[in-house]
């Protein structure tokens, strides 16, 4: 939905609540007219349920305000009398049209001073749960979200079962563009396994301003453009038109940002024709050949495989006696196994040919050779002919929404021939460390700024599926930063102290306040 409409929506909404209440205002006390203005109307009905004014506020929330809908239908009965089973029930199901009913056809008093304490247990659990869920609802949107790697393609910088928490606040806050969604999930209920939104309607997209821009090298967590699968690793080929912030989740690197120039070279990333330097903590891995000597008994694959760090889930296949060809290992692990006795070379696979699903499907191009190609930045103007076109045909049509259509040599963008385009917003390159196990912008291209939703700061939990009793549990990993210098350094222990002290002050304030009452 445009703004005009949302503008149109709004004003309809105003009308469909002063209609269905402007009886009940009088009988609190209030103007009629008081029930149709936007905003004022709910800074009013707050007072008349005696509940604080920034619960309006919650009210203009999406998602949040799902769950607030509810919540004022029913304080709104029950300020006028309305307490039972039946007229709650009623003033849920009905969306609250049942307040309709009400106003007009029942002589009900205003209760000036309803009690706002549940009176039964149920009612109170009820009320804390709601006010739970709303609190959590917004730092899980707008603050704080937890994340789980599913796939190796950062694999030795982020592990399949590292539990993450990702900032959103970094690059700023996204709001909701999917209004009607269940909170804190994100496109599939659980257990039931079913859609957890409603495409319709949707909000423009709105950022809050973050205190950092996304930079090269960043770990970056987005939706993932192309997704039109129906659910995460569902086989099952069913697709689905998601909505950008229901596509699924990934978490990629990024290698470059608005207005570079970005080539690979035999696997290595070039930005702007010079080498884009990697941070200590990126473990980026290669594809390698190993020959080794067939009859030197001490050479033992399983322990060297372990020590260079390639025996996780990217494994190793054979194709020939005397060759491995190990598909996930890092420069250093190349370099420590040349070094071993019996390991006659070890030698980067490097693709010559080229790919056919590879991003523009440029014959010539491949994951490890590629480009160059220029990373939209928003307000720069591109020449576009039907050489460029495949770069930015889906960038204009889909992410920027315009009629695009080439009449012969001629390219229309929403019925006007043009020869150039201006870019609406940024757009990244992400890529995994894992290079040749990782589908990632090489593949489908670009990644708008729309669809960023956050970075990876805190790894929380990280549970190994191969390991066995507390082993899967891996204890050097919890409590870790995500980004910053040197190796990670893990702060569980300093965790645990705080969570000692906690408890042990616990402890003696409440001896000493039952000493003192």
């Amino acid at each position: 939905m445009s703004l005009y409409q949302w503008f149109i929506f709004f004003l309809l909404v105003q009308i469909v609540h002063g209609l269905g209440t402007w009886k009940l205002y009088e009988k609190a006390g209030r103007k009629s007219w008081e029930a149709f203005v936007p905003v004022y109307n709910s800074i009013i009905l707050m007072k008349i349920i005696n509940r604080e004014t920034w619960w309006t506020l919650l009210l203009f929330i999406p998602i949040v305000n799902l769950i607030m809908f509810p919540v004022i239908w029913v304080e709104t009965l029950r300020s006028f009398g309305k307490n039972s089973t039946a007229d709650t029930l009623l003033g849920i199901f009905t969306c609250g049209f049942y307040i309709y009913y009400i106003n007009y056809t029942q002589d009900v008093k205003y209760i000036t001073d309803r009690s706002l304490v549940a009176t039964t247990k149920t009612g109170d659990t009820i009320s804390s749960l709601l006010f739970a869920i709303v609190v959590a609802t917004l730092v899980h949107t707008y603050v704080m979200q937890p994340y789980t790697i599913p796939t190796s393609s950062l694999e030795k910088s982020l592990l399949i079962g590292d539990f993450l928490f990702v900032s959103k606040f970094h690059y700023g806050a996204r709001t909701p563009m999917t209004t009607v969604a269940a909170p804190m999930v994100h496109d599939t209920l659980p257990i039931i396994k079913t859609k957890s939104y409603l495409s319709w309607p949707q909000l423009p997209y709105f950022r809050f301003p973050g205190f950092e821009k996304i930079e090269k090298n960043d770990i970056v967590v987005f939706n993932w453009p192309a997704d039109t699968v129906y659910k995460f690793f569902d086989t099952s080929g069913r697709s689905i038109a998601k909505p950008v912030d229901k596509k699924s989740n990934y978490v990629k690197r990024c290698q470059g940002t608005p207005g570079d120039s970005l080539q690979i070279k035999n696997g290595t990333v070039y930005i702007n024709g010079k080498e884009l330097i990697l941070p200590e903590r990126a473990k980026t891995q290669y594809s390698y050949a190993v020959t080794y000597d067939m009859n030197n008994p001490d050479l033992d694959f399983e322990y060297l495989l372990n020590q260079v760090g390639s025996t996780d889930g990217a494994g190793f296949k054979s194709e020939a006696r005397d060759t491995l060809y190990l598909r996930a290992l890092t420069k250093a692990g190349a370099e420590t196994l040349r070094s071993v006795t019996g390991i006659k070379s070890v030698t980067q696979i490097v693709a010559k040919e080229g790919e056919p699903n590879i991003f523009t499907h440029n014959p010539n191009w491949n994951g490890d050779n590629f480009g160059p190609i220029y990373i939209p930045e928003a307000g720069k103007t591109v020449a576009l002919n039907l050489k460029t076109l495949p770069f930015y045909k889906r960038l204009i049509s889909v992410y920027e929404k315009h009629d695009l259509k080439v009449v012969g040599d001629d390219i229309y963008i929403d019925d006007k021939k043009v020869t150039s385009y201006t870019f609406q917003q940024n757009y990244y390159w992400m890529m995994g460390d894992n290079r040749h196990n990782s589908e990632d912008s090489r593949y489908w291209g670009y990644v708008p700024e729309d669809h960023i939703v956050g970075k990876p700061v805190f790894i929380w939990m990280s549970w190994d599926s191969n390991g066995k009793g507390l082993n899967k549990i891996r204890w050097e990993r919890l409590f870790t930063t995500v980004g910053g210098d040197g190796l990670p350094q893990s702060y569980f222990k300093y965790f645990l102290g705080l969570l000692a002290l906690y408890f042990v002050g616990d402890y003696f304030w409440k001896k000493r306040k039952a000493k003192n009452s």
